[in-house]
């Protein structure tokens, strides 16, 4: 837990200085920066798909994930959870600084709570107490939320909560995961995350095309049982 909670202050921190900032921006700064952080998610999420040994597997997680996500309408779930926090923490609704409040919610925290570092860190400091892998991730999120906070206001500090339960959960349940989750289900969920992040990338960063990347989230879970059940049948996906 101890990496976790170091990522969790490390988002506070930058997200507040970004927020305190924010204003100082000029309007073509924030946008640049905005596009800056749209094209790297972009391409580290292509980075991340290439982790693939299968992209079949990866097409039919986001298929499957995608409609199960769609049946349990996960992306108004997240909206209506941002616009809860909004209600109960934000009171002044006029603020243009609020407007964006949902969306840098949901945003930065599909952007700090999906990748591999989340999934690796978190079961490394879990099973051995070894948070250096959580640390380096915390720098990066400091210097992301920073960015994103000066240009998508405080939903971005809200993240932190994704992070404390996701990381926070994985660490307390590693020694079981570790036991069900091989290197090769991380290889694909990783990807199946590369993808989603691509999507956070073109949707809500560069704007390019809205899609609806929180519905796709059960995917992360299938890519793992796809390999689960082509390994019991004993069927070579590599």
């Amino acid at each position: 837990m101890v990496g976790t909670i170091i990522n969790v202050v490390a988002v506070l921190i930058g997200g507040g200085i970004g927020c305190v900032l924010g204003d100082r921006f000029k309007e073509k700064v924030q946008i640049t920066l905005l596009s800056g952080l749209g094209i790297f998610t972009f391409m580290l999420g292509v980075k991340n798909f290439f982790d693939s040994k299968n992209v079949l597997i990866v097409l039919s997680a986001l298929v499957i994930g995608g409609v199960i996500g769609e049946l349990l309408h996960l992306e108004e779930a997240l909206g209506k959870l941002g616009d809860w926090l909004k209600k109960v923490f934000i009171k002044d609704g006029g603020n243009d600084r609020n407007v964006r409040f949902v969306e840098g919610f949901v945003v930065a925290s599909l952007l700090f709570c999906v990748g591999p570092m989340s999934i690796l860190g978190s079961i490394q400091d879990g099973l051995t107490g070894d948070y250096s892998m959580l640390a380096i991730k915390s720098i990066l999120d400091m210097i992301a939320g920073m960015a994103f906070a000066s240009t998508m206001g405080v939903g971005v500090l809200f993240s932190a909560v994704m992070i404390l339960v996701y990381q926070g959960g994985i660490s307390l349940f590693a020694i079981q995961l570790n036991s069900l989750v091989n290197e090769a289900m991380i290889f694909e969920m990783n990807a199946v995350g590369g993808v989603l992040l691509a999507g956070i990338g073109i949707s809500s960063l560069l704007a390019i095309k809205k899609i609806r990347v929180s519905s796709y989230l059960p995917s992360l879970l299938i890519a793992p049982l796809i390999v689960a059940v082509l390994h019991w049948l004993n069927i070579d996906y590599f």
